[in-house]
């Protein structure tokens, strides 16, 4: 297992070296397995394609290093997730670039559907309408998160996460108080 998971991140930072100088689209398997003297073998015998060796880096990254959050605090996560794109920034902004069936987007999209859900559906209450909720949610912070980090240069991520989390309040509190100004 040892050699398996040195294998894995000779291969990632291969990747990470090749898109500080090209786009994701024009790195090869056989670019990444010549950055780290491998075998293409090697690469097939961890990874389907490029896109699933990107999509690696980020869950391994990131999402199997996440403290558990609590209800408490539900603004914990999008501060870690925002900080670790920030410090990855120009990785991340070649990985957003990516569009398509298997591409880093639809991995980031479907982790944020997951911990997303869990977390609309104590605020919505069990309300059969959930998967509209997560789908709006998903898609707002998603294309919000992409858009940021592949500005050329994007504002510090404590100032983004202040932002939507601004925008979210703001949103909550003033329909909030549209709903009780009319009853």
């Amino acid at each position: 297992m040892a050699d398996s998971s040195l294998t894995k991140q000779a291969l990632a930072h291969g990747l990470k070296v090749l898109l500080k100088g090209r786009p994701f689209s024009r790195v090869s398997v056989s670019d990444i397995c010549n950055a780290c003297g491998m075998s293409r073998k090697s690469f097939y015998y961890h990874f389907q394609d490029k896109y699933d060796l990107l999509n690696w880096i980020f869950t391994t990254e990131f999402v199997d290093s996440m403290p558990p959050c609590n209800s408490e605090d539900n603004w914990q996560l999008l501060n870690q997730l925002c900080r670790y794109f920030y410090d990855n920034r120009n990785f991340y902004r070649r990985a957003f670039a990516v569009q398509g069936q298997n591409s880093f987007s639809s991995c980031f999209w479907d982790f944020l559907r997951k911990t997303l859900s869990r977390e609309l559906d104590h605020v919505f209450n069990h309300d059969p309408n959930l998967p509209f909720y997560t789908d709006f949610y998903v898609d707002a912070l998603g294309c919000a998160i992409s858009r940021w980090i592949q500005q050329k240069e994007p504002i510090p991520a404590e100032q983004f996460c202040r932002l939507i989390q601004n925008c979210i309040i703001g949103v909550a509190a003033s329909t909030k108080q549209s709903f009780t100004n009319t009853d």
